[in-house]
């Protein structure tokens, strides 16, 4: 092994064979149709199937649940390459392979596992999480849907609100499987219990609210309402007992908020490259603009902040173990400074592209566009400014 050829961002033979295998498929399958998706507001269904036959819908899963079995920088360099081309595709394997499989693959029981995760890892089955209500986002232990105890069943009922892959066709469609959390009951404290379960679309009273429609970005990604009325489920399909969901909680929005900043850096990388190509082949008065300050201004600092930030992703996931919990401080920084980064290069491209970037033939304009749900999605830049002072001791600091 030549070890000059890997780095930080290539740690392994394997993650640089993992990351040219992508960025093949980026530039033959995704590129291709990621405006045409974007401007219909349409989630390609084939082309995430083409994920499966790749190995990537479970990259984080066991070989012997049909997963690829890697690691947190192996996320990572998938949701870079893909998000370099099209963040709304990107977003929707997200939703499936981290916030579904990998969090089904952490915490799921034996028989959870070999009962759903085959037909996940291959793209047949497309899977989301169910968090989010109408009036509750950050305040999560303020949900209202309830799963109440009925025997050997539990009833749940409640609506869920800005489901990523919530819907999956233009039928209206629901996820084959939701990763839900839901109220089981109160603590000593008074303090809502929250517990996990499976549900798939064997179970009535599982069904689609509306399709989200006319966001501003993220088109090329599915977003919906789900509607839990009377759906009764049984205990099997309760992930680990009540009161479980915290660590649920913890454990998938480490690796989520992770995966969302190597979004970021994809979508960086790319808004570099165009600007960069641009202001050296753009002429103006006898020169190309590469050659004015105001514009070395903007491509010099994109750059050093795109490879501050892209440094810090991935020397988190580096250090992350994707099967535990604790490790808040550092995938939130990530995020935190990754997601804003993201969006003011998209921005600084756009500014030197000037009327070129506003349009979408340039790819900066539906970046910046895409750039910012990073910034809300996953937790929002003041949730993570909290979580990182409140976690934050003076030894962390070296």
């Amino acid at each position: 092994m030549d070890y000059r050829t890997l780095d930080l961002f290539n740690p392994t033979e394997e993650h640089k064979m993992l990351r040219q295998m992508v960025r093949d498929f980026v530039v033959a399958e995704v590129e291709p149709q990621a405006l045409e998706y974007d401007r219909k507001e349409q989630f390609n269904k084939t082309l995430f199937r083409k994920l499966g036959e790749l190995g990537l819908l479970g990259i984080t899963v066991d070989e012997q649940y049909g997963g690829s079995g890697m690691d947190a920088t192996a996320a990572c360099i998938v949701h870079e390459e893909l998000s370099a081309s099209d963040p709304g595709f990107a977003l929707a394997y997200l939703a499936h392979s981290m916030l579904c499989v990998n969090s089904l693959s952490v915490n799921g029981s034996e028989e959870q596992k070999r009962k759903y995760l085959p037909n996940l890892c291959t793209g047949e089955f497309i899977g989301c999480m169910a968090l989010s209500e109408p009036h509750v986002g950050t305040d999560v232990f303020g949900m209202k849907t309830t799963a109440e105890k009925q025997s050997d069943l539990y009833n749940i009922n409640g609506q869920k609100m800005w489901i990523t892959n919530g819907v999956i066709d233009e039928a209206g469609t629901p996820a084959d499987l939701v990763w839900v959390y839901a109220v089981t009951g109160k603590n000593e404290q008074g303090r809502s219990l929250l517990s996990t379960f499976i549900v798939d679309k064997s179970h009535a009273g599982y069904s689609v609210g509306q399709k989200i429609k006319d966001k501003a970005g993220m088109r090329g990604s599915n977003t919906a309402e789900l509607v839990f009325k009377d759906c009764k489920v049984s205990k099997e399909q309760m992930i680990g007992k009540e009161g479980d969901s915290v660590h649920h909680l913890m454990q998938g929005l480490e690796i989520e908020r992770l995966t969302l900043a190597a979004m970021s850096i994809g979508i960086a990388r790319r808004s570099l490259q165009v600007m960069t190509k641009y202001a050296q082949e753009r002429e103006s008065f006898g020169r190309s603009i590469n050659k004015f300050g105001q514009i070395q201004k903007y491509i010099a600092e994109s750059y050093a902040q795109y490879m501050s930030a892209k440094t810090y992703v991935y020397d988190v996931s580096r250090k992350i173990n994707i099967l535990k919990t604790g490790q808040r401080l550092d995938t939130d920084g990530a995020k935190l400074l990754a997601t804003t980064m993201g969006k003011t290069v998209a921005d600084n491209a756009i500014q030197v592209l000037g009327g070129y970037g506003y349009v979408g033939e340039y790819v900066v304009e539906r970046l910046w566009r895409d750039a910012k749900l990073l910034e809300i999605g996953g937790g929002t830049i003041e949730s993570h400014q909290k979580n990182i002072t409140k976690d934050l001791r003076p030894e962390h600091i070296i």
